[in-house]
């Protein structure tokens, strides 16, 4: 394998395809990059068994192709040479059976590589329906519901969000079981076949790692055990997790006893400073109540004081009300609107907090409440 190519654009498509390495990974060939220099151009390809990430430099963007083949590069130690190395061109080239000579200008590497035969075989089939949507579109899904997906591996369905595709649309949910982030958007597909898979999440805050801020569409092939994303030049596979995600549809209530519509920013910098005197950091739990057409935001903390804020609101029912509840999760749920107003809606002290946008129902935020006596 001999190619030249340019510094730049060699070094973009490491670092994309480098997400997909893993630094526990205890099969060495894992931790690898694999160039497969064929007629048509350069595919790179790396993966974790968890995921698999396969870019494509076409051949126009090649200065010269002088031998194709395969060989295997260490990942960190090829993407920070790259990055490294003075000049603009470079030149890779297999001198020996396993080992590589990268040249630059005044600069030289000979790095050991890796049996390409023993990196395992990528399967990156496509469908013949792929789900087609925006990159803006799938970037907001994930924005707007992974933080509430769960860290703990004890129930491994609860770690990823849930896609229910049927027609034309696409809803996602993710829950800790403390909290539930949900969001449905219209797309322009109309499938024969529903599909309900779980994502891992960790898996897609990688994938958004390399997608680019622009409204370019994006494919979604899904299968039995894995979803494949297709954009760009770039093949993003992912692993599914296997089970039945539990149903969520129930939790939301159909009627609330207490609607309120407050300014967004100013409801999240109220509760952000009364989180500050919080007694127990992990929870920081802080009390909301209603009087009339004022909201009272306070915490307490024997050890360090109290805080109280008042918030004037829109409230669109006579009852009040009185409810605690995690600070951090109601910050993290506030964040994921975009909209100058967000309503809070009730039925007790004991049953769920859901926040909604005015107008709109395509995403809704859960928040169990925190009993404090």
């Amino acid at each position: 394998m001999k190619l030249k190519i340019k510094k730049e654009k060699l070094l973009e498509n490491l670092s994309n395809v480098s997400k997909a390495i893993s630094t526990k990974n205890i099969i060495p060939v894992l931790s690898g990059i694999k160039f497969d220099l064929a007629n048509e151009g350069l595919y790179l390809t790396a993966s974790d068994n968890d995921i698999t990430i396969q870019s494509f430099i076409n051949k126009k963007d090649i200065d010269e192709i002088g031998k194709t083949g395969s060989i295997v590069l260490q990942g960190r130690y090829i993407l920070e040479i790259i990055r490294k190395l003075p000049g603009d061109v470079i030149t890779l080239e297999v001198i020996d059976e396993y080992k590589v000579w990268i040249n630059s200008n005044t600069s030289e590497f000979n790095l050991n590589a890796i049996n390409p035969d023993d990196f395992p075989q990528t399967n990156m089939n496509e469908t013949k329906t792929p789900i087609i949507i925006r990159k803006s579109d799938l970037k907001n899904i994930i924005n707007q519901t992974a933080f509430a997906t769960s860290t703990q591996e004890s129930r491994p369905l609860l770690t990823g969000i849930n896609f229910k595709i049927s027609n034309d649309t696409i809803e996602c949910t993710a829950t800790d079981s403390y909290r539930l982030s949900k969001k449905t958007l219209k797309v322009n597909n109309n499938l024969d076949d529903n599909f309900n898979i779980v994502i891992p999440c960790r898996n897609l805050l990688e994938l958004m790692k390399i997608l680019k801020d622009d409204d370019n569409n994006i494919e979604l092939h899904i299968f039995n055990n894995k979803v494949l994303f297709k954009f760009d030049n770039i093949l993003f596979q992912s692993r599914l997790l296997n089970g039945t995600y539990p149903d969520t549809s129930k939790l939301i209530p159909d009627s609330f006893s207490i609607q309120i519509k407050a300014p967004l920013q100013q409801l999240y910098d109220v509760i952000d400073r009364a989180s500050l005197l919080a007694n127990d950091k992990e929870k920081s739990i802080i009390k909301l109540e209603t009087k009339d057409n004022t909201l009272l935001i306070s915490s307490n903390s024997p050890e360090v004081g109290r805080v109280e804020e008042r918030l004037e609101i829109i409230k669109e029912t006579e009852n009040d009300i009185t409810i605690s509840f995690s600070s951090k999760y109601m910050m993290d749920a506030l964040k994921a609107f975009k909209t100058a107003n967000v309503v809070l809606l009730f039925n007790s002290d004991i049953k769920p907090i859901i926040l909604k946008e005015p107008a709109k129902e395509d995403i809704i935020e859960l928040i169990l409440p925190i009993r404090t006596y």
